[in-house]
């Protein structure tokens, strides 16, 4: 009977948010007429190009279905063979121990009640196909034919970039954009796709090889440079991944990613196009150098022209969401107000975090790169940007994003981590005390 029940309510919800999709339509064409005062059309062209960055940010594939779907079969692997798909299938329960997140305002209010009253099985990957239908799992688009069966599926920018703040269970609430998944498990994720003979081809390696790497990367992580140099683990055998960063906070920051291979919209159309693997427009010639990235110039990656282009006309609303997205601020008591005003002495003085981390950017305004010397760490990483630096990170937020760990590839486990390697390579001699101001006062911020 419980069975009965549930099925009934998730095909009662499927009704109900197609309806509510028909009125979303008709209130944006409505929102489209003309006839509005030059001001009011000025104000109404901004507010709209947010909301279509808005949109874009959480909801557009930039047609990548063709590649994560279509090529990799891996909306099969995640329906099941009871559904349509093939193997055992991706209950909601596993989703989310991966780290897929399921956004609370997309489930209409019967399905919610059920849920709370344990008549939904979590267990279940029919549960995660009706979950697509109503395009309540952040990041992921589930593509239905006439008869209602999941025949694709895509990815979105929010798979990486936002994540939920759990007002409604453990991953299930209200979507946080701009917010770093450190939950995420990428590799484990493409390693279910039935179908990795693309990723083997272009790497040339053997599945075996292929799954090592993915399994390598851990929660929070992702390479999105080795298909581009092949470079899958590090000289001394760890993974090569880079901790995910978030996408808020950025108004007013020179270049983006820890290396600071571009500015922000340089790698919107990076990861859309050679990532994603959506239809789009990418140059960067300097990709285009078979000792350091063979993989990209056997690839061609350097210029890749696709048609349709459902990328670049995407990039200035995109662009302008993600300017608009500021660090949220610490939670209340997440920190000792008084040692933080004590550390905020500290980081402007003696420990000199201020000279490269200048407030309020915490970023330098210009240029902010630095070889890996001059921060004392190993060139790795940065070897393999054109830029062969690192970019010196906001500093805003840092409470969100503190696992796996601080830096690029999550070496310093904790703040005070960070901090004591300062202090021990640039010879700060700070005290314990204002070792302790400092980490809260980067709490505060």
């Amino acid at each position: 009977m419980m069975e009965r029940a549930t099925k009934i309510s998730l095909a009662a919800v499927i009704i109900s948010a197609a309806g509510l999709a028909g009125i979303v339509a008709m209130d944006a064409t409505a929102n489209n007429t003309s006839g509005r005062g030059t001001k009011q059309a000025g104000g109404d062209a901004s507010a709209r190009l947010l909301a279509d960055g808005r949109q874009i940010f959480r909801f557009d594939t930039f047609g990548d279905e063709a590649f994560w779907g279509d090529t990799l079969r891996l909306h099969q692997a995640l329906a099941g063979a009871k559904n349509g798909g093939v193997g055992p299938g991706v209950s909601p329960r596993t989703a989310m121990a991966v780290g897929l997140k399921v956004d609370a305002d997309a489930l209409p209010e019967d399905l919610k009640q059920s849920i709370m009253a344990g008549k939904v099985n979590l267990d279940d990957p029919a549960t995660t196909v009706a979950l697509l239908r109503l395009d309540a799992v952040v990041g992921v688009k589930g593509l239905f034919d006439s008869s209602g069966n999941l025949k694709s599926m895509g990815v979105q920018c929010s798979l990486c970039h936002s994540t939920v703040d759990d007002s409604f269970a453990a991953g299930i609430g209200k979507r946080l954009d701009g917010w770093a998944n450190r939950d995420l498990n990428v590799g484990q994720i493409i390693s279910l796709a039935p179908n990795l003979t693309p990723f083997m081809a272009l790497l040339g390696v053997d599945e075996a090889t292929l799954r090592k790497v993915l399994a390598s990367w851990g929660p929070g992580r992702f390479d999105a440079l080795l298909d581009k140099d092949g470079k899958a683990f590090r000289p001394d055998g760890g993974q090569a991944g880079t901790v995910i960063p978030p996408a808020f906070g950025l108004a007013g920051v020179n270049l983006h990613t820890w290396t600071g291979m571009g500015s922000v919209p340089y790698w919107n159309a990076y990861v859309a196009v050679t990532e994603m693997h959506g239809s789009g427009t990418f140059i960067d010639k300097r990709l285009n150098d078979p000792t350091r990235y063979p993989v990209a110039a056997r690839a061609g990656t350097s210029e890749v022209r696709n048609t349709p282009d459902l990328v670049t006309e995407k990039l200035p609303a995109l662009h302008a969401y993600q300017l608009s997205l500021s660090a949220p601020k610490p939670p209340q008591g997440s920190f000792d107000a008084g040692a933080a005003e004590r550390g905020k002495a500290v980081f402007a003085g003696r420990a000199q975090c201020a000279t490269c981390h200048v407030p309020p950017l915490y970023t330098e305004p210009g240029d902010n790169l630095h070889a890996p010397s001059e921060i004392g760490i190993d060139s790795f990483q940065a070897d393999r940007s054109p830029t062969q630096k690192y970019r010196t990170a906001p500093l805003a937020g840092l409470w969100t994003h503190q696992r796996p760990g601080f830096y690029h590839d999550g070496r310093f486990a904790t703040l005070m981590d960070v901090v004591e390697h300062y202090n021990t390579t640039r010879q700060l001699a700070l005290t314990d005390q204002e070792k302790r101001d400092l980490v809260e006062y980067l709490k505060s911020l």
